[in-house]
């Protein structure tokens, strides 16, 4: 396999590089790992988390929600806020606060 950087010679590191490309600063970032026990998406996080500053009042399911839930998890905060918004049968409750 020839290098995916330079297009010069064989690759022998990983992401395809060549070992010149490889340890050219930069280089490196511009490649994604080949490897299948790279570390993708948000890294799986379990232990104590801090809450999120503000609740949401997205409701569950909808796509506004799935979008605030991925920026906690980004983030490294508590998934569910006790103040969000939640279905109780079909009716919206909204939390007082």
């Amino acid at each position: 396999m020839i290098c995916r950087h330079c297009q010069k010679v064989k690759s022998n590191r990983p992401r395809g590089l060549c070992w010149s490309c490889y340890y050219r600063p930069g280089v490196r970032d511009q490649y994604p790992s080949t490897s299948k026990y790279a570390r993708r998406g948000v890294s799986d996080f379990n232990g104590k988390t801090s809450q999120s500053a503000s609740a949401t009042n997205a409701l569950p399911g909808s796509q506004e929600k799935l979008a605030v839930l991925a920026e906690r998890a980004r983030l490294g905060l508590s998934l569910w806020h006790p103040l969000d918004a939640r279905l109780c049968g079909a009716v919206l409750v909204a939390a007082a606060g």
